[in-house]
């Protein structure tokens, strides 16, 4: 299947690409990488907010990932134009608003790289680093950057 198939088989429907609200593009490219801004969970359009470990469950988190992976191949359609396009996901940076206690970030963060390997394939197998902190923009759970190899 192709990458669309497996978006569409998948239920999914691609964002647009979406401008910045602040001093910063939503990605930039340099030779055959593209490295994508930061993304925010969203649920409705509006900011997904709450600390993992107080106010949202590990599931919940690992929603908002799979989530945030798809705003940002929305990006990467945008960026691109053609999915196809995309050599490989190299990297992904996950930050988890969590509380002090809370110790499952690598769990929250399978919600985007498992989403981004069943649509990529081998192409969507990544290196990837998930911290916790105290506060993502808007008070949302989860912020995700992509570094990916494209054509």
């Amino acid at each position: 299947m192709s990458i669309y198939e497996n978006i569409q088989s998948l239920g999914i429907s691609l964002p647009p690409l979406t401008a910045s609200v602040a001093a910063f593009v939503p990605y930039t490219r340099s030779g055959n990488l593209l490295f994508l801004s930061g993304h925010i969970a969203k649920t409705n359009g509006k900011p997904w907010t709450g600390q993992l470990g107080l106010e949202l469950t590990t599931e919940q988190g690992k929603s908002a990932a799979r989530a945030v992976a798809i705003d940002l191949l929305g990006t990467l359609h945008g960026a691109l134009g053609d999915l196809q396009r995309v050599e490989r996901i190299l990297k992904l940076v996950v930050l988890v608003n969590s509380a002090p206690s809370f110790t499952e970030q690598h769990l929250v963060a399978n919600g985007a790289s498992e989403l981004l390997t069943e649509i990529f394939g081998e192409r969507g197998k990544h290196s990837r680093a998930a911290f916790g902190v105290a506060q993502v923009p808007f008070g949302s759970c989860v912020e995700i950057e992509l570094i990916a190899e494209i054509q």
